[in-house]
């Protein structure tokens, strides 16, 4: 038996031993919570670091997620800078290519051209190699014929007739000269310079001693270069006195006259090897000129007519002169009456504005019904008459 609370309990009480085994059970599930709350406790306790390092972790994997991420958006920027390089790349081997391909097309080109060219240049100067070919010929042929020419002594002085007058013509003008003119003793020079007096008309005769210098340079001995050598002075010497004779006449001509070498190399022998000539056509005032030396002795020829034809105009240019002078006072004249005029001018102008300004302002008193103060009737007639003096000269 039980005593509880005053209230007696029997053991064998089916209810009491239910009731009794319930409260163990009860004492033992509070006793089980005690536990489980204190184990809970130190199970709390233990497992803070674990927490705490499943938390960093927990970070950590966050972490490593948003890393991934990143790597994977890098990866990707990646992908697209490889895929826009390799496509610059591209474009830019097809651009390089491109213009490779263009050099070549154009250095293919201009090879091309530059070969036409010089192919088309090489059959230019071929043609011009037939060409000189067929000229050689042609002036071999014209050296025969000139060889024939100067064989003969009157196709030899119809030749240096022909190149004086082609130096006279080009250094002289038309009127001062004439070829063939006939002196009064009746003898033809081949020209006659028309110079005034002194010296008067000159003469200018062609002489070519062909034979004697052909024979003085064919010479291969001493005798045979003597011997060609007194040819050349008899020739020369004969050409002198002919022409001292024949066409220096005194009155008519000047006192001297030239003797024309149509060849440089006989005129050059002369002055070098045959001073003796020269001396002698000093003395018969017959002066040796080459085709070089008579352009410049014609030239000084041309500054004497020049300065002869200049005297002879002076006169004229004087009274034309004396004309100008005339003309110039006139005109100076002209341009003081044309001053006095525009003075004059210049002066009613002024008055005319002045009668202009004072009928503006007698307008603008009427307009204002002003009427003190007014001039004379007759204050603005010498701007009238200016007025009128102006009308009259322009009408």
């Amino acid at each position: 038996m039980i005593e509880i609370g005053g209230q007696i309990y029997s053991l064998e009480d089916p209810y009491v031993i239910a009731a009794f085994i319930g409260a163990v059970l009860v004492v033992m599930f509070f006793i089980a919570i005690l536990l489980a709350v204190r184990a809970a406790s130190r199970a709390s306790r233990a497992t803070e670091p674990l927490a705490a390092h499943l938390v960093n972790l927990n970070t950590t994997v966050q972490n490593l997620g948003d890393g991934q991420q990143r790597l994977a958006g890098g990866l990707h920027h990646v992908s697209e800078a490889q895929a826009t390089a390799q496509l610059t790349m591209i474009q830019t081997m097809e651009a390089r290519l491109e213009q490779v391909q263009k050099a070549m097309a154009d250095s293919l080109h201009g090879t091309t051209v530059r070969t036409t060219a010089s192919l088309t240049e090489l059959q230019t100067r071929l043609a011009t190699i037939d060409k000189a070919q067929t000229n050689i010929e042609k002036l071999s042929g014209d050296v025969l014929g000139l060889q024939d020419i100067l064989s003969n002594k009157q196709t030899r002085g119809a030749f240096g007739e022909i190149q004086l007058n082609d130096i006279v013509t080009k250094a002289l003008p038309a009127d001062a000269y004439t070829f063939q003119a006939t002196l009064s003793n009746g003898k033809r020079p081949d020209c006659l310079i028309h110079l005034p007096n002194p010296p008067g008309p000159i003469v200018i005769d062609s002489k070519f001693p062909l034979e004697a210098y052909e024979a003085l340079v064919r010479a291969e001995t001493d005798a045979q270069t003597q011997a060609a050598a007194r040819q050349l002075r008899t020739a020369v010497r004969i050409h002198i006195k002919s022409i001292a004779e024949k066409y220096i006449i005194e009155g008519e001509t000047a006192d001297g006259a030239l003797m024309f070498l149509p060849s440089e190399a006989v005129y050059a022998e002369l002055h070098a090897n045959f001073g003796e000539l020269v001396r002698e056509g000093f003395a018969a005032h017959v002066w040796i000129v080459s085709p070089t030396t008579a352009m410049a002795t014609l030239n000084t020829m041309r500054a004497v007519l020049k300065d002869a034809r200049m005297r002879e105009q002076a006169g004229a240019i004087r009274r034309e002169l004396g004309l100008l002078y005339k003309d110039v006072a006139r005109l100076e004249d002209r341009v003081g009456n044309l001053d006095r005029h525009f003075e004059q001018a210049s002066k009613d102008i002024r008055e005319i504005k002045t009668s202009a300004e004072k009928a503006g302002g007698r307008a603008r008193r009427l307009e204002d019904f002003e009427f003190e103060g007014e001039s004379a009737p007759d204050e603005a007639a010498p701007q009238i008459a200016a007025v009128k003096r102006i009308s009259i000269e322009r009408g």
